[in-house]
């Protein structure tokens, strides 16, 4: 990182989703940087980068404002950028390490949503309570003699905490998609597929596999687990159910039925099973396949 920012300012009073992430964007790459909040032109002008404020967007110059006459652009998706997206445009692929999949998996999920909210896109709230109005309430309201800045930094430390969980589940998932892949391609048979250790499965599969039909994995205790696949995401339809006899049982009654010394239980939903062992799972596989 070749680029030295020591002064970030955006406007002072009432804050947004939009510059609160946007300073907590550019503090994961700049943690020194000076934080100021003001609308004062000489201040601005001195300023390394300066967001959400000021009219001007040009990001070679440090300037990511989108609310001059015509805005800051658009995405392809017509979803327009507000600072946080100008912002993360910019230093996005920085933040996640150089990885563009997550870095575009941030901007699906989380940069282009409080885009939408704050330019008027979308609704903010449709069910339930949106992030951009979690952030808005860290303002103090009109009963309180609360100071901006501060609940603005406060904001900001929560807005942090978001992205960089936000990063690490975009990061889990695209690693994810590689280990299932793999599992798949290495799948004796093709109805069975192996996972040595857990990873989100469900929509690498479905993409990629018409045959599978159970998941074959490690508990996070060290036992193993059967899973069917469902028909398509959020379904609890599955392509082929566990053996309706296993519904319930668990320990000796599920034992008995199974002759799997190790059996451990069966949801009685006859999605999910598990053993002990990985060979006794892979027993109760081809059971299942046969039932």
């Amino acid at each position: 990182m070749t680029e030295q920012i020591q002064v970030i300012t955006t406007h002072n009073g009432n804050f947004h989703a939009d510059d609160v992430f946007a300073v907590a964007a550019l503090k994961h790459l700049f943690p020194s940087a000076k934080i100021i909040r003001t609308r004062d032109l000489d201040v601005m002008a001195k300023a390394d980068i300066v967001l959400d404020v000021g009219g001007i967007y040009d990001a070679e110059q440090g300037r990511f404002d989108h609310h001059q006459k015509g805005g800051a652009g658009a995405r392809e998706n017509g979803i327009p950028f507000s600072s946080f997206g100008l912002i993360w445009k910019k230093y996005g692929l920085e933040i996640c390490a150089g990885d563009q999949e997550v870095t575009n998996a941030l901007d699906k999920n989380l940069v282009s949503t409080i885009d939408a909210i704050d330019c008027g896109h979308v609704e903010g709230v449709q069910a339930g309570i949106s992030l951009s109005q979690t952030i808005s309430m860290f303002n103090p309201t009109w009963q309180e003699e609360g100071d901006f800045d501060a609940c603005f930094d406060e904001a900001v430390a929560f807005a942090s905490r978001i992205l960089t969980r936000f990063i690490a589940a975009a990061s889990g998932g695209v690693n994810a998609k590689t280990i299932v892949a793999n599992a798949i391609k290495k799948a004796t048979d093709p109805r069975i597929i192996v996972l040595e250790q857990y990873t989100p499965w469900k929509t690498t599969v479905l993409r990629l596999s018409q045959d599978a039909l159970f998941m074959v994995y490690p508990s996070q205790t060290g036992e193993w687990r059967i899973q069917t696949v469902p028909v398509e995401l959020g379904s609890f339809e599955d392509r082929k159910k566990l053996p309706a006899p296993w519904a319930g049982l668990s320990d000796k009654e599920l034992q008995d039925v199974t002759g799997l010394n190790d059996a451990m239980f069966c949801h009685n939903g006859l999605f999910i099973a598990g053993c002990a062992s990985f060979e006794n799972t892979m027993k109760m596989a081809e059971m299942a396949l046969e039932y």
